[in-house]
């Protein structure tokens, strides 16, 4: 749930970019190319990256212009003189950002340092780009309780001088493709919020910060962007027996495994889903969208994913000064921020609404402004905290349902929640997190198979036995479950193949066993099925058939990496995920058709519950893969 805020303003806000913007020409002269390869990877990326100019804080000899603290402190600067304050009328310092000058002390008390500012409670937030809206939450609840009366908030970024062409030299100027991709990402840069109790009034208005939501997904998948860890591998860089042989290891590079981003956007569609649904945003009222992306390659993905549950926010209204201040990490949004308050004029009512992805172990932050008029009253302090009731909200899940009846729109939300927590929950399974730990061993994944073949058997047989239950006024149903059926019925094959060309030591699938969970699964839906039309059942095959389109695919090269087994023991994970694509849009064309044979509410009723049930029953089966089943 978001925290909410009513006594909470922005009074000032400001950035500073170090040095002269410099072009993607230019750029060479500080992030110089380390070998053959580095300009083919450069144009590639900058082409999809959309940005063409940056700014560094480092000269084209690789020297250090300014501290990362100077630059922040400059920031906090330029935002206390937008007001008549001064550093002595601010108690709290909140500083965020993936690392200061030093490991050592916090960043914000070497800000404080730099600012010689008077005594005052600091707040250092470490982390990637949502680490500023860590810290921004942090000093809006202290302000908000009472606690303080003023506040500043700071995110900066200096990652330059780890991108020089010196910084390779110990790696005979080699680096992997994750580590290549951040060098021509990345700049410098600093942004400040000034946050009160007492507003102060600009051209007629103040900004009240509503609510802020962060939520970390880090329990769930394995690091996408890291540094201080060797390529693939877990060791600290503290733990070498030197800095040098841990920056010959690659350590000390910033990596990104880009193959991971995919699914930072699908938390993120899917927490902004919530939101709308609890009633905490409404689309059609945002006024201006300010969107961290860090590539314009990515803007098509998040507007398809906003069109695909029916909460887009037209483009008009988005802002992003990622082209010409290039994507500064946790700063980005307060720079962008800034940037549009200097060059927008807001109305009473206006709404700023932004979002931010971490792509460092997957966290999604959100955050709403909100114009008022210089002279509404300012609301009265409340005794307890406030928690801003739920609303309905005709919104649809993250689909593509081109319709106009209500039902499926509630659904496919309801869906959405639910597969929202299973996701979450089958990524922290022991199977799954020995997994992206790489920890993985083929036993494991003979067991997984072992486990997994009689289930996929079976699911054909339950289908057509669903089919036969079918009566009025379902029948259409029975041609397109008859089809999905049909294009199943013999995957169980493939996998039993890749299974032997694994080692697996069973010669028939009558030797394998589905574990605890798999046996619960398998007679639920048998059960299900022999019932008379067990429409609920589209609720079952969301889950299973989403696993393998989503969550599956995900693990194949978590396990290629980890087990060297030939390419035939893999077949039925390559093609899964792009097969059950398909089978997800006809399951849509079923539950339209489920909807439009009976009114009222029943349908969608038995659908959801039978989803939440078999996300139970599929969760106790991937509990159990790494136990014996014979025990």
């Amino acid at each position: 749930m978001p925290t909410p805020f009513q006594r909470v303003y922005l009074d000032a806000a400001s950035h500073y970019l170090p040095g002269e913007p410099v072009d993607n020409t230019a750029m060479d002269q500080y992030i110089a190319p380390l070998n053959r390869l580095s300009n083919r990877i450069k144009q590639r990326i900058l082409a999809e990256n959309g940005i063409e100019q940056r700014h560094y804080a480092i000269n084209p000899q690789g020297e250090t212009v300014q501290s990362h603290a100077t630059m922040a402190a400059e920031a906090i600067r330029r935002a206390v003189q937008q007001t008549e304050l001064s550093l002595s009328d601010i108690t709290l310092l909140a500083a965020g950002s993936s690392g200061g000058d030093a490991l050592m002390p916090g960043f914000a008390n070497l800000i404080q340092g730099e600012l010689s500012a008077p005594p005052m409670e600091t707040l250092s937030s470490q982390g990637v780009c949502a680490s500023g809206v860590t810290a921004l939450s942090h000093a809006a609840m202290a302000l908000e309780l009472g606690s303080h009366e003023r506040a500043l908030v700071v995110a900066s970024e200096l990652p330059s001088r780890m991108f020089k062409k010196s910084r390779f030299a110990p790696r005979d100027y080699h680096a992997d493709f994750d580590a290549h991709f951040l060098r021509w990402m990345l700049s410098d840069g600093a942004g400040a919020m000034l946050l009160s109790r007492t507003p102060r009034a600009r051209n007629g208005i103040r900004l009240r910060l509503k609510w802020v939501h962060q939520r970390s997904f880090s329990g769930d998948y394995p690091v996408c962007m890291q540094l201080g860890l060797p390529q693939g591998g877990s060791k600290s860089f503290l733990d070498y027996d030197s800095c040098a042989d841990a920056e010959r290891d690659g350590a000390l590079s910033l990596r990104q495994d880009i193959r991971l981003l995919p699914h930072l956007f699908d938390i993120g569609i899917h927490e902004y889903v919530k939101l709308v649904q609890e009633g905490w945003l409404h689309p059609d009222r945002v006024s201006h969208f300010l969107c961290h992306y860090s590539s314009e390659r990515f803007i098509p993905v998040v507007e398809e994913l906003m069109a695909k549950a029916q909460l887009s926010i037209p483009r008009e209204r988005w802002y992003s000064n990622l082209k010409w201040r290039g994507n500064t990490g946790s700063a980005s949004i307060f720079i962008m921020l800034a940037e549009f308050l200097e060059t927008h004029t807001l109305q009473p009512g206006d709404t700023l609404f932004c979002y931010i992805p971490e792509s460092g172990r997957f966290t999604t932050a959100f955050l709403l402004l909100e114009a008022e008029a210089a002279d509404q009253p300012l609301p009265k302090p409340v005794a307890q905290p406030l928690v801003q009731p739920a609303r309905e909200a005709e919104v649809p899940a993250p689909h593509d349902p081109q319709h106009s009846d209500p039902r499926l729109s509630r659904l496919l939300q309801a869906l959405a929640v639910i597969w929202h927590d299973y996701r979450s929950r089958a990524w922290r399974t022991p199977m799954i997190r020995k997994l992206r730990e790489q920890r993985f061993t083929w036993n494991d994944y003979r067991q997984w198979m072992a486990c997994w073949i009689p289930q996929v058997r079976e699911g054909s047989l339950w289908m057509r036995e669903a089919v036969a239950s079918l009566q009025a006024p379902f029948e259409a149903l029975g041609e397109l479950v008859t089809e999905h059926a049909n294009d199943e019925q013999f995957d169980f094959n493939i996998l039993f193949q890749d299974y032997q060309a694994a080692g697996g030591e069973a010669q028939r699938i009558e030797d394998l066993r589905r574990n605890a969970g798999g046996e619960a699964l398998n007679s639920y839906m048998h059960a299900l099925a022999s019932t008379p039309n067990p429409i609920g059942l589209l609720g079952a095959i969301y889950i299973i058939e989403g696993t393998g389109q989503r969550i599956i695919p995900a693990l194949l090269p978590l396990l290629k990496s980890q087990l060297q087994l030939p390419p035939n023991t893999y077949r039925f994970l390559d093609y899964h995920g792009s097969n059950d694509e398909h089978h997800l849009q006809r399951w849509l064309r079923a539950v339209m058709l489920a909807l439009q044979a009976e009114p009222g509410e029943r349908v969608a009723e038995q659908i959801i519950r039978t989803a939440e049930r078999t996300a139970q029953l599929y969760l106790m089966q991937f509990e159990h893969v790494l136990e014996d089943v014979d025990a």
